[in-house]
């Protein structure tokens, strides 16, 4: 089956999409990766959902003008990828959405809202959209995150030690995918969310973010600013646990701020970038790993990676490269297996890793313009991915 995911993270900047053919083989997952393309948002429509996220107030109207625009903004990306990628020959598209809300209160998620609606999508491709993925796992008790854990589980079964995947988009999360029990897997905090979010409101809008992480490198970490921020709470509560940028805003920094006299943006970039390393080198060591495989955009701040590879100490850190994965296409690649999952009944999430009372298989289904036609439900779940080199 030929897939294509859609994915754009809380970093809100671009829509991604990559493509795979996907062929369960007893309890191994073929993976060929065919490549991936990128989009970024409209200026406008980027202003506007920008403007719209919490803690900003928002109406109705608000929100069906972006569910609207996003799903038409996932549509022509999807379109691209079926062309360019799949001889226009993709037979499922799963979209991730936009999440623009995650409902948390005393540690428990009650709710998520991804938006772009799906219709754009089906009617613009011609095929069946996965959709809403996260909500089943919320519905049954679960974090609803990461949803790439069992991913990045089938991924990276087999390698040696306790491999852990990371990813750094707005907020970083970590599965730790073998070891003497369970997966594990949970947000660890902000990767670029308090660092975007210091950019854009010290520089006054002029930038959206620390390109190279230049700013961050001509800064100083102020070591006061620093432990305060060390002290919030969600870092000592125990996975599965989530988190987004509900918490981890610019109101937030900027409270943070207060009383610390003047600091450059430089060094206010510097502490926030030092606090996401530091954090995310926490949460390695303290769930047992051995080496580290990150992914996202937080990869391409040399700054935020020569933090982090110091921060960790002796353990190994590589880029999801090294592994035959580009790290701006894998969380596409993760949603496009999901949808495989889904269309054949089979379950996209582990309990062990999202805190859900069982296993669930995600979304929901929009027809395309054929009659919709599912698999054959799959006898047994896949134990492990392995990816087969593209022609």
């Amino acid at each position: 089956m030929r897939v294509i995911g859609l994915m754009s993270g809380t970093s809100h900047d671009a829509v991604d999409a990559a493509a795979a053919d996907l062929e369960l083989r007893g309890d191994t997952l073929l993976f060929t990766p065919l490549g991936g393309v990128s989009s970024p948002y409209p200026e406008e429509l980027r202003a506007g959902l920008t403007a719209a996220l919490p803690p900003a107030p928002v109406t109705m109207r608000d929100v069906c003008r972006l569910d609207t625009r996003i799903g038409q903004a996932f549509a022509a990306v999807a379109v691209r990828a079926d062309r360019e990628l799949c001889d226009g020959r993709a037979d499922l598209v799963t979209s991730h959405g936009q999440t623009v809300y995650h409902w948390v209160e005393h540690g428990r998620v009650h709710g998520t809202l991804q938006i772009g609606s799906p219709a754009w999508i089906a009617e613009a491709t011609g095929c069946p959209v996965v959709s809403d993925l996260r909500t089943r796992d919320v519905a049954a008790g679960g974090q609803g995150a990461p949803l790439v854990s069992l991913f990045d589980a089938l991924w990276l079964n087999g390698r040696p030690g306790v491999p852990a995947a990371l990813n750094l988009g707005g907020i970083a999360n970590l599965t730790v995918a073998a070891g003497p029990g369970d997966p594990v897997a949970f947000d660890t905090g902000p990767a670029n969310a308090l660092v975007d979010a210091a950019v854009h409101a010290l520089t006054d809008g002029r930038l959206d973010y620390d390109r190279d992480g230049a700013l961050a490198a001509r800064g100083r970490v102020d070591a006061a600013l620093l432990r305060r921020l060390l002290d919030e709470p969600y870092y000592a509560k125990p996975p599965p646990k989530t988190t987004g940028k509900e918490l981890f805003n610019w109101p937030y920094l900027r409270a943070a701020l207060v009383g610390r006299g003047p600091l450059t943006t430089e060094d206010v970039v510097a502490t926030v970038t030092r606090l996401t390393a530091r954090t995310v080198a926490d949460a390695v060591r303290s769930a047992g790993a051995s080496e580290v495989v990150a992914s996202g955009g937080g990869t391409r701040n040399p700054t935020l990676m020569a933090m982090l590879r110091d921060a960790l100490g002796g353990i190994p850190l590589r880029t999801s490269d090294d592994l035959g994965l580009p790290w701006a296409a894998k969380e596409a690649y993760a949603f496009a297996v999901l949808g495989f999952l889904t269309v054949h009944g089979l379950a996209g999430t582990l309990p062990a890793c999202t805190g859900a009372r069982h296993p669930g298989v995600l979304g929901s289904i929009t027809p395309g313009r054929r009659p919709l036609r599912l698999p054959e439900p799959a006898a047994a779940p896949p134990v492990r991915l392995r990816t087969v080199p593209g022609s």
